[in-house]
């Protein structure tokens, strides 16, 4: 496991890639309604991405043929943009990636579409809430696990489930680099954090069980039993003290 310590340097420049995906939400917010098609979100988004002096990280990456995925309802990850409109009450997780200056930044967020059952906001909030009770590992001394066990115990305590087929991972000058991050209490304490170590976080939330199944199209990751997901990410940098967000607005 090569796992790349980043210099106070390279930390500013992915500061710069974490902040274009920070406005990119602010933007999404305003486009996300009735109507709208994945589409249309997908290229708005590649257009603010390389208006800012960027290029998306996902497009073309292991053959994605998009600049953001969008997943809607039961949809975990990898959702592919398309001619479907989204309707009242679903919900949309966006997952999105920038490259600039030699570095990646990585973020996801999940929307409501006008106004969503209160079971669906809960998981929202829920999967939201579960990285924040994650990075209050995420700091010198502690141990990978750590956060993996606080995210599943928040989770479950709340009465969802986390997937375990996909996890977060490292991110610099590769979209992902070692080590890999689970939202979930693994055997071992994992990986001992230290200062310049720079990970996407990443819980993805089930309303139900946390099985899944990919679709035909090779990517689109789905609830086994058709209930709802959410997806919240944020590229975090680990410090000795308070973990530093770098796609989060100040």
């Amino acid at each position: 496991m090569a796992i790349h310590i980043k210099t106070r340097e390279q930390i500013e420049k992915m500061r710069v890639a974490g902040e274009i995906l920070a406005k990119l939400d602010e933007v999404l917010k305003k486009e996300i309604k009735p109507d709208v098609t994945t589409k249309e979100l997908d290229i708005i988004a590649e257009e603010f991405i390389r208006s800012q002096g960027a290029v998306p990280s996902f497009k073309g990456y292991g053959g994605f043929p998009a600049s953001i995925c969008t997943s809607v309802n039961d949809e975990i990850v990898h959702g592919i943009p398309s001619d479907r409109k989204l309707k009242v009450r679903d919900i949309i997780s966006i997952d999105m990636g920038s490259y600039i200056g030699g570095y990646h930044g990585d973020a996801a967020r999940t929307y409501a579409v006008g106004d969503i059952s209160q079971e669906a906001q809960k998981l929202i909030d829920v999967t939201k809430q579960s990285f924040f009770e994650g990075i209050r590992y995420a700091k010198e001394g502690c141990h990978l696990n750590d956060i993996g066990t606080a995210i599943q115990e928040y989770v479950e305590k709340n009465g969802f489930s986390v997937v375990r087929d996909y996890v977060g991972h490292g991110i610099g000058r590769r979209l992902h680099e070692d080590p890999s991050v689970a939202n979930y209490r693994e055997q071992r304490r994992g990986v001992k954090l230290k200062r310049g170590m720079v990970l996407a976080i990443e819980p993805m939330v089930n309303m139900g069980s946390y099985q899944l199944k990919v679709l035909k199209d090779g990517w689109t990751a789905v609830t086994k039993d058709g209930l709802y997901a959410a997806h919240y990410e944020n590229t975090v940098v680990i410090t000795n003290g308070e973990p530093e967000i770098l796609t989060l607005l100040p």
